[in-house]
């Protein structure tokens, strides 16, 4: 399953994470997607869509 938003095409960014002592690290941040029914071209579908598209 991908991790982007079939409405905006939102995905998953990655940057530094920065600790107290400002060490970095790689990580990655994901949309928050849920997985819903929604119709699609007259049929029903399921779809991710992320919260702020709800």
């Amino acid at each position: 399953m991908a991790r982007k938003c079939d409405i905006c095409n939102k995905g998953v960014i990655a940057g530094v994470q920065y600790s107290h002592s400002h060490r970095q690290s790689k990580r990655t941040w994901a949309p928050n997607l849920k997985r819903v029914r929604a119709v699609v071209n007259g049929t029903p579908q399921r779809v991710n869509v992320c919260t702020r598209c709800l």
